[in-house]
């Protein structure tokens, strides 16, 4: 097995296909990746920007280039010496008429050889399609849905029909094993699996032998031929059994390196499974905590409720609404199971709601036939926990959770559990609890935004233990923030007396949106197009709040003075103030040191397109912006050392050539070397790093392999 010295990201689509892949493939070799690590590459839905919508498993989709063009990349990889990291999709796809399998399964319901390929409840009535604008019958008064053909039309959405037509549209419409349904019904009418909240995407029953064979036939032909050196399995955490799904691909794939993402909370360690390590968030959180400093985060969080008061409100909210009928699936299985109990289905719904709050992890591993001990413990501790006079069978769900004979409530309890806790925290109380944005991050806990160089220590010496070879991260196309645009926020930690600087130039706004605003647009400000930017993620971030407005039903009167306050704000927006040169000076320097860090500690690097040079992106879709590649060209022959972008360029050169020639020296062990306070030493075999954890530079050292002159905050040098 060959393990990649670094990767590098790219997200395909919106203008990056496979032959402008391949033209990045010098550059690339010339920065010191060992593998380019691509977004998905099947067919996906129309208009698609990020490709995990798929609606063809055993296409390469025609837009980036169809497998010529794949193939034609990866030789290019192959001639320099590189490889290739496709993104695999196990969980779900597209739920969408164009989808290949799910036509199939509309046309012929449970009689389609698809209809079990898709984790469909066929128990209930028929397969809610929520895709109308408005109740089916009103579009039917309105004459807006009609037949033509066998397929009944709605606007541009045409739907096959199993039945021939009849006269009567609505009796046709109900002879179907679908419904056609008004959009804002579905959290409570939808009879599939979906991918967390997003009814878009359907799940895959991928545990069954013959769905995984289907799902992975062009996986394995790429992997077979040589087209393909290595995997990134998407969400693992929403398959019914991810260990034996993982021990079946491995199996498969003996040689072939896996990664998983994987969110990891608190110690939770990485089950033992057949994989090289998870895509890195870990390894960005630690990197992200020994950069801030523990007393100005808790200054700036001073006078806010806990946070844990504010992610267990966002989880009974998600789980009463958004997961509504998760939850009422899960409280008839629950009803059925402990049938002899005598509780009523009002309390197995108070008591999975209780469980679900309390539960502080993504979720248990049991399988259908096993309950192992760590997660038989966890059950018991939550069920504690979650003990409440209003909540009165939480006790009796635990024992039904221990009770192999319970298999359906536990495996899919397991799979609800991922989607609440990443709704609620994630994608809710991020955005509702905001004193410090940098600590807001996917697989951290914003009330532990800092870490001590000991604990950082000790952090790296158990990933080399238990994960030396997973990859690590700074930026993705899902992190909250980009690295650099994260960096400027954790400086605020360092001299919070600069928020009064940043709040200067924010109007009078309810908290927290001021404040929220003040961070993103300083946060984001070095990137430029900053009232447009700003704009779209102020929308978002109210909407993900849940709080005033909601996405399923905006409140343009709350919205627009907040919008019209991002405007102005961008359109003044002053990062000279002295208070923010000199934080904007801190920041660039804590930058270097995360890059460095990166760089150095045990597991693989990870490079999202672009951020070899300063990066200052939000959350999705900005995080996708397109990359100045004539621009990274340039600097490859002489970067200007005087910049910003100069000095991190040549950092991530000089680091990830090193571990190209030297792999010796980062399969050394970490070894932590005794350093003042403020700082923070390591060796690698004969290789020394030492960094200001502050933001303020080091002394000059002559005789550093990195910088090659001048004050900086990292120095790298032979031991």
């Amino acid at each position: 097995m060959r393990l990649p010295t670094a990767t590098y990201r790219l997200q395909l689509r919106e203008g990056m296909d496979f032959a402008a892949a391949r033209d990045l493939v010098p550059y690339l070799d010339d920065l010191g990746v060992s593998h380019l690590y691509l977004s998905p590459i099947f067919t996906a839905a129309p208009g698609s920007t990020h490709g995990y919508d798929i609606i063809d498993m055993n296409e390469v989709d025609p837009s980036l280039g169809g497998r010529d063009g794949l193939v034609s990349m990866s030789d290019a990889l192959r001639a320099r010496g590189m490889g290739l990291i496709l993104d695999i999709v196990p969980n779900h796809m597209a739920f969408a008429v164009q989808n290949v399998w799910l036509r199939d399964v509309l046309r012929h319901g449970e009689k389609s050889a698809f209809a079990h390929h898709f984790d469909i409840d066929w128990s209930a009535e028929y397969l809610p399609l929520p895709w109308l604008p408005a109740p089916f019958a009103a579009m039917v008064d309105a004459g807006e849905i009609g037949i033509d053909g066998d397929e009944m039309v709605a606007g541009d959405l045409r739907v096959p029909l199993a039945t021939e037509a009849s006269a009567d549209l609505v009796e046709t419409h109900e002879a179907q094993s679908w419904r056609l349904t008004f959009w804002k019904t579905e959290a409570a009418t939808i009879a599939h699996r979906r991918f967390f909240t997003v009814t878009g995407l359907i799940g895959l029953r991928i545990e069954d032998r013959p769905v995984f064979e289907d799902v992975h036939r062009l996986v394995f032909d790429l992997v077979d031929a040589d087209i393909v050196q290595g995997l990134r399995v998407d969400h693992v955490d929403g398959l019914a059994d991810p260990g034996a799904y993982l021990d079946r691909l491995h199996a498969r794939l003996p040689g072939t390196p896996i990664w998983v993402e994987k969110i990891l909370t608190g110690q939770e360690a990485l089950p033992s499974w057949p994989v090289q390590g998870t895509t890195g968030y870990v390894a960005a959180r630690a990197i992200a905590r020994v950069l801030t400093d523990e007393d100005g985060a808790q200054a700036l969080a001073q006078g806010l409720p806990d946070f844990p008061v504010v992610r267990d409100e966002a989880k009974v909210q998600i789980v009463t609404t958004e997961l509504q009928a998760e939850l009422e699936r899960l409280t008839d299985l629950a009803a059925e199971a402990g049938r002899d109990l005598e509780w009523g289905a009002a309390d197995w719904r108070s008591a999975l709601i209780a469980y679900l709050r309390a539960f502080p992890r993504y979720r248990t591993y049991t399988t259908p036939d096993e309950i192992g001990a760590e997660d038989a413990a966890l059950i018991r501790d939550v069920a504690e926990r979650a003990a409440h006079p209003l909540a009165p069978a939480v006790g009796d769900l635990a024992g039904l959770l221990l009770d192999l004979a319970h298999r359906e409530l536990r495996l899919r309890l397991q799979q609800v559990s991922g989607a609440a806790i990443a709704k609620a925290q994630e994608d809710t109380a991020f955005y509702r609890w905001t004193p410090l944005l940098s600590a807001n991050e996917v697989g951290a806990e914003p009330d532990e935004p800092s870490m001590t160089p000991d604990e950082f220590h000790a952090a790296m010496q158990r990933r080399e233990a238990r994960m030396p070879h997973g990859l690590t991260l700074t930026s993705s196309h899902d992190t909250k923030r980009s690295e650099d645009a994260r960096m400027r926020i954790a400086a605020i930690s360092h001299g919070p007396e600069a928020r009064g600087a940043l709040m200067a130039q924010v109007p009078g706004l309810p908290e927290p949106w001021g404040w929220y605003l003040a961070q993103s647009a300083w946060a984001a400000a070095p990137d430029g197009d900053l009232a447009e930017r700003l704009r779209a993620h102020l929308e978002k971030a109210m909407r993900e709040a849940k709080a005033e407005t909601f996405w399923t039903g905006p409140d343009e009167a709350f919205e627009e003075p907040i919008l019209d306050a991002a405007r102005r704000v961008a359109a003044e927006f002053d990062g000279a103030a002295p208070p923010l040169r000199d934080l904007a000076r801190r920041a660039e320097n804590l930058s270097l040191v995360q890059c460095a860090l990166k760089l150095f500690i045990p597991g693989i690097p990870d490079i999202y397109q672009g951020t070899e040079v300063g990066n200052y992106r939000l959350t999705d879709p900005d995080n996708r912006a397109p990359v100045d590649w004539d621009r990274l060209r340039g600097l490859m022959d002489a970067p200007d050392l005087s910049t910003f972008d100069g000095r991190k360029f040549d950092l991530t050169r000089t680091l990830l050539r090193l571990r190209r020639s030297e792999p010796e020296t980062f399969a050394a062990p970490w070894t932590p070397v005794p350093a003042p306070r403020g700082r923070l030493s390591a060796r690698r075999g004969d290789l020394h790093l030492l960094a200001t954890l502050d933001g303020t530079p080091l002394d000059d050292a002559a005789s550093a392999l990195w910088p090659p002159e001048g004050p900086s905050p990292v120095r790298l040098t032979r031991a």
